[in-house]
């Protein structure tokens, strides 16, 4: 059986993955300094799976505390590395903060990485790598376009600094998994996105506003070069997007990979808009969503979504799940978070 190490691995995207990872016969290992989750996300994963992972309470840029999670659980396989901060306009406020956990805190994993003979890492990158494109939809042969925030930025420099140590040293092989917009919550409401605060994604502030938690919600932005003004996203069901880390892992191990760096798009394919988004949400749930129309959002790209042909091809992967049961998914979360 196989150890991976998940890094991030109670953050949202990080806990559905570690879900799959156990139903597919992985040994999970889970680190997380809790900055932006919750350790009962364990509560949720042993419900799910019946199996309670390890897991170790820990910044990875402590190099002393993460070594001695190391050699405490040796024999590493892989990582799948989701410990960074990710919220665009946040990264705004805030990117000394955002370069420090994300760019360094990458430079310690990959250097331990190579201390304790750990050869295959999956990176979470993202779709904002590409900036606003030239053509639509995008595969991975678009350029990179200047960063249009401080997380975006800090996305291209860690896929550069991942293609160098793998040039550098060869003892590593990389998947670089360039998500779009996940959304939506386990399909047994035991564990789904949890965010601290306000939100800054679109989704829980939409499920918040629904149960009443947030006045209404702000749509940034109706004066885009859009069919209905507002922003469009390639929105993922984030049980569909964990799945493809069990792909991507299962290539990596079997030495199927075909580049000691390879890059995957992770999205649907479909382009919808914010405003298509809350009135699917309203459709679909039957809530009443108040929403205003407010200005534009620093850092937001007007439109972008993927093509996913190379994940279909390379990883036997694509995303299935129907936008209407996704965001049902996400209001039964919340509503067994709230006890509605």
């Amino acid at each position: 059986m196989a150890k991976i190490l998940v890094t991030g691995g109670l953050g949202y995207i990080g806990s559905h993955t570690v879900v799959e990872l156990i139903q597919s016969g992985y040994d999970v290992v889970i680190v997380d300094n809790l900055s932006n989750s919750e350790q009962t996300v364990l509560d949720g994963i042993e419900a799910i799976t019946g199996v309670r992972p390890v897991f170790e309470q820990l910044d990875i840029c402590d190099e002393k505390a993460f070594q001695a999670c190391l050699t405490k659980y040796p024999h590493i396989d892989a990582v799948i590395h989701f410990a960074a901060y990710k919220a665009v306009g946040e990264s705004v406020e805030k990117s000394l903060d955002y370069y420090r956990n994300n760019v360094f805190g990458l430079i310690q994993l990959l250097t331990l990485m190579r201390k304790n003979n750990i050869p295959n890492i999956i990176f979470s990158s993202s779709c904002t790598v590409y900036g606003q494109p030239d053509k639509l939809p995008i595969d991975e042969s678009a350029p990179r376009k200047p960063a249009t925030s401080p997380y975006g930025n800090t996305k291209q420099m860690c896929e550069d600094i991942i293609h160098d140590a793998v040039v550098s040293y060869h003892d590593i092989k990389a998947v670089l998994l360039r998500y779009f917009n996940p959304i939506g919550a386990h399909p047994s409401a035991k564990i789904g996105e949890l965010p601290k605060g306000v939100p800054n994604n679109l989704v829980p502030f939409i499920t918040q506003t629904a149960a009443g938690i947030r006045k209404e919600l702000s749509v940034f932005g109706d004066d885009y070069n859009t069919p209905d003004g507002s922003a469009i996203r390639d929105y993922i069901y984030v049980v569909d997007l964990a799945k493809a880390h069990v792909k991507a892992m299962q290539r990596l191990l079997s030495g199927e990979n075909k580049a000691e760096v390879e890059v995957f798009n992770l999205g649907t394919g479909q382009g919808v808009s914010v405003l298509e988004l809350v009135k699917t949400f309203m459709k679909a749930t039957g809530m009443n969503l108040p929403y205003k129309i407010v200005g534009r959002r620093s850092g937001d790209t007007e439109q972008v979504w993927a093509d996913n042909t190379r994940a279909e091809k390379e990883l036997g992967w694509t995303a299935t799940t129907p936008l209407d049961e996704v965001l049902r998914s996400a209001w039964n979360w919340e509503k067994q978070v709230r006890g509605l």
